[in-house]
């Protein structure tokens, strides 16, 4: 189940990369967190993914990092997606680290799966 959620973390962060290398956003460091919650019973499966894609916020265009973070949720991660079509709701947030840590910046960009509206680029045939 690890694995899992280590497939998620690489498939969104790689989105989320290559994006803002596109939009030319100067990045020092980024990584993904991934953590899940799973049922006690068996089949123990996932019922909520928490991903928090936390970097350096200095000089990153805030809306061009939320908006890739959205288009990796809601388009392009495959991984993502065939999650959230079963049982598991996915919570992406951001997190700008700031000079200080009372300058750090929290928000939840985008919830998927049970419970939460699908996409439209998720309900297209």
């Amino acid at each position: 189940m690890e694995v899992v959620l280590a497939a998620l973390g690489s498939c969104a962060a790689m989105d989320v990369l290559s994006i803002l290398r596109k939009k030319r956003q100067p990045i020092s460091w980024y990584r993904v967190r991934v953590e899940g919650d799973q049922r006690d019973e068996h089949p123990r499966v996932f019922t909520h993914v928490r991903l928090v894609h936390e970097l350096d916020g200095h000089d990153c265009d805030r809306e061009a990092l939320r908006r890739a973070i959205e288009l990796s949720a809601t388009r392009y991660c495959s991984v993502g997606a065939m999650l959230a079509a079963g049982t598991a709701r996915i919570s992406h947030w951001l997190l700008l680290r700031g000079s200080l840590p009372a300058d750090d910046e929290v928000a939840e960009v985008v919830s998927l799966g049970p419970g939460a509206p699908l996409p439209e680029a998720l309900t297209a045939s």
